[in-house]
């Protein structure tokens, strides 16, 4: 007999409810609709701090389960805070109605489903998720967070906060000592910023403390400590907090209890009076902690986030790298919480926890699945698995509260959070934080959040505060980080040089020649390791989970995009190729804010995640390039791009030709596109922020001397070499006019000796000519210098900061010799003909493309690369051409001299940017219509790419010129 949708409802219910111990699970149920007693769900799932969800189900084709699960929005459930938010429809194979075993079959089964809003919205917008039912139990569980109520909460807490700090900006005027001395606790300077900080501390643990009471006996609730008709509010909370310490809760309540401790009666009251029913009206939201409440708002308050770069990372996408890390997470039995249990789990810049949040989140739903408690995992998760560092003690405060609020009910005995020592300690030496852990296993905390046997919490306490922590060497299972992104340069005012000072040690109020120091003790730390000035700090967290990382452990980290192109980074690519295998790197098409996994960062950033082989893996010799079109905007959309990613199979190939990649789909929606690609040494990720793969593929074979173009059906010879092999760059820019140079910049002048092409004016940049931008003087004494830089002039000049959306040009010629500056270096060639070629090459459209590919697109519209870089740019090789095609393409650069071009995104809809094509290629290398026809198609592509056109407009008369 056939089997019934009831039936198959309470299967899955069944199944659901083994998934989710911590829910409830209610199959067929009436009498629970608010109002509508007669009504039911499929399937309701309950939970404590969560929304109901209704799962209603169908057998296909399924065509009224929509209709009946949007019919469940906004309707109330007897005893729940929330109503139901979000609501499943569901679409059981028709299959599953004849199996022999239902469980079983379901169990395996293959299910469609959609997951509707209270707003009318629906995700994915067209087209069904497909996935298990396992699957299904992680949706649920991300979508049940009441979202509505996190919003309130969040505005909730941030206004308590903007009028808990104006009773300490009082006490900063009244009574500067204290407040000096609240500083202090934080490791931060008396500003406003910090004072806010101070109150955001205090906030967190009275919201925390109202979500314990009654949890634990003895812990009162807030209004019974510091309420109205309490005459000591900060003497009561003070006893409450060290009760509470004794219980555990230690990285929440030991620096809000130092800061209470610091006021003063009266400041103390008006803070807690103004924070009290700010606890108390989150609380009434029914939201916990675990939502990433109080990390929101550490990174609306922190000021120093300009020179630490601690960005923070977007919760969707730290759902989604934690997603992708742990899966690479090889032979972890998720159901066995001895197994689990032996895991160690590290991000050695924590920041506010959001990375290490999401990784418990991701293990304990595994464990959960597994048919495991994850309440049960709580304190080992606390005690022995997770570590986290960073050089704030607040931002380790929001971490531990964050991870402990996971199971506020769960006590532990200590946590792995650690503030590290960072800038000139009191014996004289500097520390530079967690790298410090380059060079030993172990080092000395600033202070201890980890065992409240030491009862010390803050800065101040730094006698008995100072432990020394156990990290060793190769014993990590997974390092997960968003490290800081700063780099080696400096904006000081004075005559130091730049590698005298490093801008990622200015924080935290760190001087000029304590800076000097920690620059230097990084160098000695970072010796032999993938860590390079240019590259920046993030370089030197990436060694430093190298060399924590255990064979077969997980390396998950948020990179700023340079690290596919940048020869600062190429060191670490290698690193990648020697050691690790099963390589991914997830990047963003799209512009603006999306175009980073962090908040506020302003530029690109990539996931790379990757495992560190044993010895019988195989080197990484295949990479996956990911480009997604946005940034995941939710939980929701993280995990179902994560089970896109990680179900897919058959990734096509870099160099199987111009037809695209795989497409990564999201129901009818194409979420990103998928390559594969050879990853050896420290070779380029050129896969990275393409929206079109054909455009990369075609970039890849043109860079191997193969004209691959889309619409092709085999490559043309067409040889290709780096710039190098033909000729010289000149000199960088620093070396001509910096401090100790042969040169001063002056004014252009028509008589100059040496003139120069120096920065970018695109108005004055519309033509392949251009006329020197300033002439230099030589310095006294420094004559002979003089002659020797001048020996690399020439007339022929490439761009390093190729903004395409605004500039026309790659390569600029001027009239006489002349010297390349910051913006267009000049190249020489032994042969002067070479000149004209190059200048046809380079602003075609082929040589638009490889320099794109080339280049770092980090910033919207923009290509930049070195000057060191420079010299493996792919060019023609104009050494292959006889007399004739080079007089040819000297007569063809004395046509197009005076043309005009218009801007690079728009050189498919340039008549002037056809004709050279078409000279090029047909008149000079040969070939017929068919291939100039195939590379209008190219540049029509390549004008589509969003690192092209970084979201500015094109001309509506703007329209592909074949």
């Amino acid at each position: 007999m056939p089997h019934t949708e009831p039936s198959a409802n309470y299967a899955l219910g069944t199944l659901l409810q083994g998934m989710m111990p911590g829910h409830a699970v209610r199959s067929e149920h009436t009498g629970l609709i608010v109002d509508h007693p007669g009504q039911h769900a499929d399937n309701l799932i309950t939970g404590p701090g969560v929304a109901p969800i209704a799962v209603e189900a169908e057998f296909m084709p399924a065509a009224s389960v929509e209709a009946d699960a949007a019919a469940r929005l906004d309707l109330r459930v007897q005893n729940e805070p929330h109503a139901i938010e979000a609501a499943v429809a569901l679409r059981y194979p028709s299959d599953l109605a004849d199996a022999d075993n239902l469980d079983s079959t379901l169990r395996a089964a293959r299910l469609s489903y959609a997951l509707l809003y209270r707003d009318g919205s629906r995700f994915p917008e067209t087209g069904w998720l497909e996935g298990s039912v396992g699957d299904l139990a992680d949706l649920v569980r991300v979508a049940s967070i009441p979202q509505q109520a996190v919003n309130q909460a969040a505005d909730t807490l941030q206004q308590g906060i903007e009028r808990a700090v104006v009773v300490l900006n009082e006490v900063a005027a009244q009574r500067p000592a204290m407040s000096r001395d609240i500083a202090r606790l934080l490791g931060m300077d008396d500003l406003e910023q910090t004072r806010r900080m101070a109150c955001a501390i205090i906030a967190n643990a009275m919201v925390f403390h109202e979500r314990i009471a009654g949890m634990h006996e003895g812990v009162k609730s807030l209004n019974s400590v510091c309420g109205a008709g309490v005459s000591n509010p900060k003497g009561e909370i003070l006893k409450a907090w060290e009760d509470i310490l004794d219980i555990n809760y230690w990285a929440i309540f030991a620096i809000a209890r130092d800061i209470m401790a610091q006021l003063s009666s009266g400041p103390a009251a008006r803070v807690l009076a103004e924070l009290r029913g700010t606890a108390e009206d989150i609380d009434a939201t029914g939201v916990n902690n675990a939502h990433d409440l109080t990390g929101r708002i550490f990174q609306r308050l922190i000021a120093d986030r300009k020179y630490l770069a601690t960005f923070y990372t977007r919760p969707a996408s730290a759902a989604l790298l934690a997603h992708l890390a742990v899966a690479k997470m090889e032979d972890v039995d998720w159901s066995d919480p001895a197994a689990i249990a032996g895991l160690r789990i590290a991000d050695f810049a924590c920041g506010t926890g959001a990375l290490l949040s999401a990784v418990y989140e991701q293990i304990a739903s595994r464990h959960e699945r597994g048919g495991g408690s994850a309440a049960a995992l709580h304190k080992p998760m606390m005690e022995d698995i997770l570590y986290g560092c960073d050089v704030m003690p607040s931002a380790v405060h929001i971490t531990g509260a964050t991870l402990s609020g996971v199971q506020p009910n769960v006590g532990f005995e200590m946590s792995r959070l650690y503030t590290l020592a960072y800038g000139r300690q009191n014996d004289g030496s500097v520390r530079i934080g967690s790298l410090e852990l380059l060079q030993a296993s172990s080092t000395m905390t600033l202070f201890n959040t980890s065992d409240p046997a030491k009862r010390t919490g803050s800065v101040g306490e730094e006698t008995a505060a100072q432990i020394i922590v156990d990290v060793p060497d190769r014993g990590y299972d997974l390092v997960i980080m968003n490290p800081p992104f700063t780099r080696a340069g400096s904006d000081w005012e004075g005559p130091e040089r730049a590698e005298d000072y490093v801008k990622q040690f200015r924080g935290l109020s760190t001087d000029l020649e304590t800076q000097k120091e920690m620059a230097k003790r990084l160098r000695e730390h970072t010796a032999n390791t993938c860590y390079h000035g240019y590259a920046g700090i993030a370089s030197a967290f990436a060694a430093l989970a190298h060399s924590k990382l255990k064979t077969g452990g997980v390396l998950a980290l948020v990179l700023p995009l340079s690290v596919a192109s940048g020869l600062s980074w190429q060191n670490f690519r290698r690193m990648l190729a020697r050691n690790y295998t099963n390589l991914t790197v997830l990047s963003i098409v799209a512009n603006g804010n999306d175009i980073s996994f962090s908040s506020d960062t302003g530029m690109g950033e990539c996931l790379v995640i990757a495992r560190k082989r044993n010895g019988d893996d195989a080197a990484a010799r295949r990479a996956s390039f990911i480009s997604l079109r946005q940034r995941p905007q939710g939980f929701v959309q993280a995990g179902a791009v994560a089970r896109a990613i990680l179900d897919h199979n058959g990734v096509r190939s870099i160099e199987n030709g111009p037809y695209g990649g795989d497409g990564l789909r999201v129901g009818d929606g194409l979420a990103g596109e998928m390559l594969a690609a050879p990853q050896t040494g420290g070779d380029n990720w050129g896969g990275v922020r393409i929206g079109d793969y054909a455009v990369a593929q075609t970039a890849y074979a043109l860079a191997r001397s193969e004209l691959w173009l889309p619409g092709m059906s085999s490559p043309r010879t067409l040889n290709v070499t780096p710039l190098r092999d033909l000729g010289k760059r000149g000199w960088q820019h620093m070396n001509l006019a910096g401090a100790q140079a042969p040169f001063t910049k002056e004014p252009p002048s028509a008589t100059a000796t040496y003139p120069a092409l120096w920065n970018h004016d695109a108005r004055q940049e519309t033509k392949m000519v251009c006329a020197p931008d300033m002439q230099l003087q030589v310095r006294p004494g420094m004559e002979a210098q003089a002659a020797t830089a001048w020996l690399s002039a020439s007339r022929t000049h490439l761009t390093l900061d190729f903004r395409f959306n605004s500039q026309p040009l790659a390569a600029a010629f001027t009239q006489q010799m002349s010297i390349g500056g910051r913006a267009w270096p000049n190249v020489s060639f032994e042969d002067s003909r070479y000149d004209y070629a190059l200048m046809l090459w380079a602003n075609g459209t082929l040589g638009l493309v490889s320099h794109w590919w080339h280049s770092n697109r980090q910033q919207d519209g923009r290509g930049s690369t070195t000057i060191h870089a420079l010299e493996t740019l792919p060019i023609l090789d104009l050494s292959t051409l006889n007399d004739s095609q080079l007089a040819t393409a000297e007569a063809i650069f004395e046509d197009f001299r005076d043309r005009e071009f218009q801007p690079a995104y728009l050189a498919d809809a340039d008549p002037n940017r056809a004709l050279l094509d078409h000279r090029l290629l047909c008149d000079v290398l040969g070939f017929d219509e068919s291939v100039y026809e195939a590379v209008r198609r190219l540049a029509a592509k390549w004008c589509a790419e969003p690192s092209v056109h970084g979201g500015k407009p094109r001309p509506a008369n703007a329209s592909l010129v074949i």
